[in-house]
């Protein structure tokens, strides 16, 4: 069972309505049609943040009591009743609002998100302020793409389900075939167990076309980093290296590292961690090594006991760096811009950061399912508090904040 986490599920009784990748490693997360370690003084590990939502709040004020809800489980399935259920009524009353109760299906497919894989269709959601459902993105090479769908296509309909209005976390568990909007097992609870090939039929709109398609769910692996090249010669920066980091899956740590080392001698490096929402807090530290010679990136508290999160020795600690963040980037992402922030290492570009920093632990219940109910929260090298409150940038940006990043950069020395 994955460990600390900053990652954001759905929940069962009160939803949200934007499904995110939150902590992991010592801290783990999910992904957007998939999902996603420290020691406690019980050897348990605290897993993932839940949930992020549009509307969440986001200081735990009544973090609910485990041994609570495991008997509530227990006693309902003594009684023949669903022990999920009654754990999510429990976590749902107890306003924890980053607890949440997951099937172990659900639960499965977190834990398949930690090595960067998902079982879905290739999609990403976004809903509009209307209710609208539309693609917000595509995954190349993805059955989504193969039937021909793009993004801002809306998608108005899931195996018959009208699913305009309905939180983000719900349309993303139909996709994924997880369940039924009634809680009845769907589509991918039949043939293979990870729902590998099993069918979901798609409408959409573009415009004034109305269409169906059928696609089969696949195994897909998530490109959590990219790397390009800017400002060769195009005038609008010095050479730079722009380090675009999705989500902190694991390995991306160790590819943020050989990314920086192979970047040539002077070039800047812009990290780009907009839209991030967060992942395995483990790799946030690695990530953070490739920048930093050693020392504190984080600290969290669970159950009172503050625990330390490090830096490996050896990083560049000279490469001008910027970081680009915006009200999407999340958790773990959260606290590396922090980090870097409060090590002085680099200059924080965009706008308010989301704004989640608590630690959730996983409870396995009687029928299989587990419980994430939070225990403690994170903070930066200098103090500050992120759950609720988020990383103010070094310089608000609206507009094309990339160009004003590589401004900056230049500002810093980058490509000199």
């Amino acid at each position: 069972m994955p460990g600390p986490t900053m990652f954001a599920p759905q929940r069962r009784v009160r939803r949200g309505a934007a499904l995110t990748l939150v902590f992991a490693g010592v801290l783990a997360a999910g992904a957007a049609a998939g999902a996603f370690d420290a020691d406690t003084d019980d050897g348990r590990t605290p897993a993932y943040g839940a949930p992020a939502r549009t509307a969440a709040r986001a200081v735990d004020r009544n973090a609910v009591d485990r041994r609570a809800v495991e008997a509530a489980a227990e006693a309902a399935a003594q009684d023949g009743r669903s022990g999920s259920e009654a754990a999510a009524e429990v976590v749902s009353r107890s306003g924890d609002s980053w607890g949440a109760v997951y099937s172990a299906r659900e639960y499965e497919g977190f834990a398949l998100a930690l090595d960067g894989a998902y079982v879905g269709v290739g999609l990403t959601i976004r809903r509009t302020p209307d209710g609208r459902m539309e693609a917000g993105g595509v995954v190349p090479g993805s059955p989504a793409e193969r039937a021909g769908i793009a993004s801002g296509d809306r998608i108005a309909g899931i195996d018959g389900t009208d699913v305009t209005g309905c939180p983000v976390t719900e349309v993303v568990s139909l996709l994924r075939g997880d369940r039924l909007r009634d809680g009845r097992a769907s589509g991918a609870a039949w043939g293979r167990p990870d729902g590998v090939g099993t069918p979901v039929r798609l409408e959409l709109r573009r415009g004034g076309r109305r269409w169906e398609r059928t696609l089969r769910r696949e195994r897909l692996v998530t490109r959590s980093v990219e790397v390009e090249r800017i400002g060769d010669g195009d005038g609008a920066g010095p050479p730079a290296i722009l380090v675009k980091v999705a989500s902190f899956t694991k390995g991306t740590g160790e590819r943020v590292r050989e990314a920086v080392a192979a970047a040539a001698p002077g070039e800047g490096v812009v990290l780009d961690l907009r839209g991030n929402s967060g992942g395995l807090v483990t790799e946030a530290a690695t990530a953070a090594s490739a920048f930093l010679d050693g020392g504190l990136v984080a600290t969290y508290d669970v159950h009172g006991r503050q625990q330390a999160l490090r830096a490996e020795r050896g990083g560049d600690t000279r490469r001008p760096l910027v970081v680009l963040v915006d009200g999407g980037t999340m958790s773990a992402a959260e606290l590396l811009a922090g980090a870097l922030q409060d090590r002085g290492r680099a200059v924080v570009v965009g706008s308010w950061t989301f704004g989640k920093g608590s630690v959730q632990m996983p409870s396995r219940l009687p029928d299989g399912s587990v419980a994430e109910l939070t225990v403690g929260h994170y903070r930066t090298p200098a103090g500050r508090r992120v759950d609720g409150a988020g990383i103010a940038p070094d310089l608000a940006v609206r507009g094309d904040a990339e160009q004003r990043a590589r401004t900056v950069l230049g500002g810093l020395g980058g490509g000199s």
